[in-house]
């Protein structure tokens, strides 16, 4: 599970397993996988290194892109 920022402020807990794609618009659009957008604060890298982050964490070795 991953923390983000949605537009407004909101904070959100995301299962990072659940991320299909991310697309910088200029703001974040993650897509998931049961076909649901979301908009986020933070970049697409920030992103990126919180789902590899995660997954070092639940996997326990580093990710390999």
């Amino acid at each position: 599970m991953i923390v983000l920022t949605q537009l407004n402020g909101v904070r959100l807990v995301l299962n990072a397993d659940m991320i299909e794609t991310l697309v910088s618009t200029p703001d974040t659009v993650i897509s998931l996988t049961t076909g649901r957008k979301l908009i986020v604060r933070e970049t697409v890298a920030e992103v990126t290194e919180r789902v590899e982050s995660y997954l070092q964490r639940t996997h326990g070795q580093p990710v390999r892109t």
